[in-house]
């Protein structure tokens, strides 16, 4: 049933209330409403915020924003991790209406007989709010009653002049007399630490590094561990693991996904468990659960921490498999299904049924999660999420957060946006997104309109490759396509991600038509001398950038701009607790030179339409004098992108 004072469109709130909107420590978090009551007397509202202890905040009331919207907002901060509470007080504001009423009155030019009854009412209505003003506004608040009162004071501006006086006014709408108060439902906010939002993630492969071809030789946690300097020298803070847990050895896939492996080809870290063990535990040839120890220890003392992928499928010949084949789905033939996404097939791993035993699988699964975060694990790149339950994933993640709310979880989910949309909603901190497959002008704005409509509830990872992924747009494009994802999904995004084998412009398919590399590192060893990677100041450049400017750790300031050229994408973000503001330009084709007009928004920048600024270009050290058009020509032989920090003129 609706209230006294009408309250609707409460925002942020996901789903009408149904899950919580995301958040992250100190992040500015609009809150706004729509307010409003019959006839002409005034509304306000107020939000009232409850932390996870159950402790409310202080008064908040929210300011008026426009006209007849009858919309009110303000922001809230929250400042620690953990599920916090919000609900819109709404109530009749007597004393605004009364001051409305009077300053309209004597502006008719009705005088102090006239204005007599409106006198009185004033100064009883402050004679109620005396006693909750705070202290130090009581003495000009007695005064004003007693101006209202004052006969000998015959000019009606004398007698109002006290109570309108803006001191005074502020204070009141600071500590306002509340009448019918009508109060909103409670809304969930889940607050996650700033890595939720903002992140910079690297991929590899730790049997790839120091791994031998000949003859065949894994990789170690010792050797990979060598390789953690320089991925931290570059800028990233997230250092992601494929599985490290035994690989079976029943209907192993050999090099570029073949039935027929040698004896030493080491299978794919996805097909998950052998006579060795199963998801708790460590490949023998990467080392022993000790070494992974020490790997994490020094990711964290580089600045970085270790994403592990949690892939809850398993090798035939996974302990589960043998113990709990009712954990599987069963053929009328009596064999175990192996996994299938046609026309791929993945004879390698059993999906996983929960089906008929969901009780034994949750607390299996969250033991293992539990065992990792146990070794230091904080983050859990979860593979294919939504070919497992929904309901599964939401109950798992709640009750992990429960105790541990700086446990983050992504999903690796290239499906159907309800399903995307729905896991960001039920607690995935971050999640895949379709980035990889938009690349020209229209659809990337498109998408970024979508991202940042679903903020509250999804945050993007743009990665630009992955080991499934390599897109013809990489395939065919050169050095130039490597640099132009490489600035969208930095600049765009606040978390991105790169897969080992970019910053050295690998680029060659199975198969034409296929996504999948040549020689994937999926099946085989793929040792690489990075010595020479010829994208690796570039990458540093951009997560420098990425590091110096707040504007760019958020993602609902995404701004695009009109560029009269369909080859050439011009975005900014701008921060407006540090006034800070980047503006990049990116010429989308990665073969040819584009020119065109960019035409900005000034105040999406901080300024007015005729202002100027100065556009520094954080690639080649360039200055430019900006207004709102602008020429610009941009070859990708040289360089495919500007990324402008915009230092005002003020």
């Amino acid at each position: 049933m609706i209230g006294r004072i009408v309250i609707s469109d409460v925002s942020p709130v996901v789903s009408c209330g149904q899950w919580p909107a995301k958040a992250v420590v100190d992040q500015q978090i609009p809150v706004s409403a729509t307010v409003f009551r019959e006839g002409h007397d005034l509304a306000g509202a107020n939000v009232v915020v409850t932390d996870p202890e159950g402790r409310e905040g202080v008064f908040r009331r929210l300011a008026f924003i426009g006209s007849g919207t009858d919309r009110y907002e303000t922001t809230i901060t929250c400042h620690e991790q953990g599920v916090w509470t919000f609900r819109i007080e709404a109530w009749a504001d007597p004393i605004a209406t009364w001051r409305h009423a009077v300053e309209v009155k004597a502006q008719a030019g009705q005088d102090v007989v006239e204005m007599a009854v409106d006198l009185e009412d004033g100064a009883e209505l402050l004679e109620v709010t005396l006693p909750g003003i705070d202290p130090v506004h009581q003495t000009a608040l007695a005064h004003a009653i007693a101006t209202l009162r004052n006969e000998d004071l015959l000019d009606i501006a004398d007698r109002l002049a006290p109570s309108l006086a803006p001191g005074l006014v502020a204070a009141l709408d600071a500590a306002p007399l509340r009448k019918l108060l009508t109060t909103s439902p409670e809304y969930q906010i889940t607050v996650d630490r700033e890595r939720a939002l903002y992140s910079s993630w690297y991929e590899f492969f730790p049997r790839s590094e120091g791994a031998s071809l000949d003859p065949p030789r894994s990789g170690t946690f010792a050797t990979a561990t060598k390789r953690l300097p320089a991925i931290a020298d570059l800028g990233f803070d997230v250092v992601y693991l494929p599985p490290i847990s035994p690989i079976g050895e029943v209907n192993r896939k050999g090099p570029n996904n073949t039935l027929t492996p040698g004896p030493d080809d080491p299978g794919s870290p996805w097909a998950i468990g052998s006579r060795l063990g199963g998801h708790d535990a460590v490949h023998p040839d990467l080392g022993t659960l000790a070494d992974f120890d020490a790997f994490v220890a020094r990711t964290r003392e580089l600045g970085m921490e270790v994403a592990l992928d949690l892939a809850l499928q398993c090798a035939p010949d996974h302990p589960w498999a043998k113990e709990h084949p009712e954990w599987f789905t069963t053929k009328s033939d009596g064999s175990i299904a192996y996994a299938e996404n046609p026309p791929k097939k993945y004879q390698d791993i059993y999906p996983i049924n929960f089906d008929n035993d969901y009780a034994g699988l949750y607390a299996e699964v969250r033991r293992v999660v539990h065992h990792w975060m146990s070794h230091g694990v904080r983050i859990f790149r979860v593979d294919n999420p939504h070919t497992k339950p929904v309901r599964f994933w939401e109950e798992l993640i709640a009750d992990i957060k429960k105790t541990d709310p700086d446990v983050l979880f992504l999903a690796e989910a290239f499906t159907r946006p309800p399903m995307m949309h729905t896991l960001g909603s039920i607690g995935f901190t971050q999640s895949y997104t379709y980035f990889t497959w938009r690349n020209e002008k229209a659809e990337l704005e498109e998408y970024g309109h979508e991202l940042v409509e679903a903020a509250w509830h999804m945050r993007p990872n743009f990665f630009v490759n992955t080991p499934d992924i390599l897109h013809a747009f990489l395939q065919y494009g050169g050095p130039a396509a490597f640099k132009i994802r490489a600035v969208l999904a930095s600049m765009m995004s606040p978390s991105w991600g790169v897969y080992s084998g970019f910053e050295l412009y690998e680029h060659v398919a199975v198969k034409p038509g296929s996504e999948e590399y040549l020689d994937s590192e999926k099946y085989q060893y793929r040792p690489r001398d990075y010595s020479r990677a010829p994208l690796n100041p570039y990458l540093k450049m951009l997560n420098r950038v990425r590091s110096e400017h707040p504007a760019l750790h958020q993602l609902r300031n995404l701004q695009f701009h009109f560029v009269d050229q369909p080859q050439m994408l011009a975005f900014s973000k701008r921060d407006e607790d540090t006034d800070d503001c980047v503006l990049v330009v990116v010429n989308l084709d990665p073969h040819a030179a584009r020119e065109a007009t960019i035409y900005l928004e000034m105040p999406a920048l901080g300024l007015d339409w005729g202002e100027t600024f100065d556009a520094c270009d954080e690639v080649t050290d360039s200055s430019y004098n900006w207004g709102q058009a602008n020429y610009v020509r941009l070859d990708s032989f040289y360089e495919p992108a500007h990324v402008f920090s915009v230092k005002y003129r003020r």
